[in-house]
């Protein structure tokens, strides 16, 4: 499930960094799409992970010994498990290098108290989805006394694995849905201020279209006027031209005039 939730969560925030400013309304649908599956897989997590840790008293095989000891099942992948199950090992003794199939922890630490003798035994199970944990003692290796709270610690010890494991996996949950949320308010905010550039890229393309049609009319009356020109011009044109033939003429008989004085 955790799988599955992390794919939604961060292709919702590949498509959000993706989103253009002039993206498409199928882009949006799909982002939109993607973010209600992330909603319901929060949800449906939410109500899986509700649940209780039991542990239970089980033997174990240890040097060939059956070894009572405490187990718990956790619902999760056996190389998840695994690691948290070895880091909080490391956290209650010393694990011995190269232990395996049971791990052995040496001096082990309780509530404060470290046995140098004491020695602990962990084991790990696969079970399809679910993993399950080990921690037993070999009563003989331990004093009477010890080994008695030993015995309860153990118990103790694998209660609050489950409980430190199952917090950390929901934890890490909320911390995926989180990313989505900080994602999806990321883009709103980029959105809201889209809507904001393209309102005032609105405003100034509705000023110059007024702009424009002002010019058109403008042009359409500084055309007219100068169809009214060009034809007063022409008619002053040929008011001149006749005028000018009407000069030569009297230019002429002046001349003839000039001939016939002697």
């Amino acid at each position: 499930m955790r799988n599955k939730f992390s794919y939604f969560a961060y292709n919702a925030h590949d498509l959000i960094l993706n989103l253009k400013v002039d993206s498409r309304p199928k882009l949006l649908h799909k982002l939109h799409s993607t973010m209600y599956t992330v909603c319901a897989l929060i949800i449906i997590n939410t109500c899986a992970w509700s649940q209780t840790v039991t542990v239970k008293r089980q033997n174990e095989k240890v040097k060939g010994e059956r070894v009572e000891g405490y187990s718990t099942e956790l619902e999760g992948k056996f190389s998840d498990v695994s690691s948290s199950w070895s880091k909080f090992l490391k956290e209650v003794g010393r694990v011995k290098l190269f232990s395996s199939d049971p791990t052995v922890v040496t001096e082990p630490n309780f509530d404060g108290t470290v046995y140098p003798k004491g020695i602990l035994y962990a084991h790990i199970f696969e079970g399809g989805n679910q993993t399950r944990v080990w921690l037993g003692i070999l009563s003989k290796e331990w004093d009477e006394k010890d080994g008695a709270l030993a015995d309860k610690q153990l118990e103790k010890l694998v209660y609050r694995f489950g409980i430190q494991f199952n917090r950390d996996k929901v934890q890490r949950q909320i911390d995926e849905a989180q990313q989505a949320v900080d994602a999806v308010e990321r883009q709103n905010q980029r959105l809201i201020n889209q809507n904001k550039d393209m309102m005032i890229q609105l405003a100034n393309n509705e000023k110059e279209k007024i702009t424009l049609q002002k010019s058109i009319e403008n042009n359409k009356l500084e055309n007219e006027a100068l169809k009214i020109k060009l034809e007063k011009n022409k008619k002053a044109q040929d008011s001149l031209a006749n005028a000018s033939i009407q000069i030569k003429k009297v230019k002429d008989a002046h001349l003839e005039r000039l001939r016939k004085i002697n």
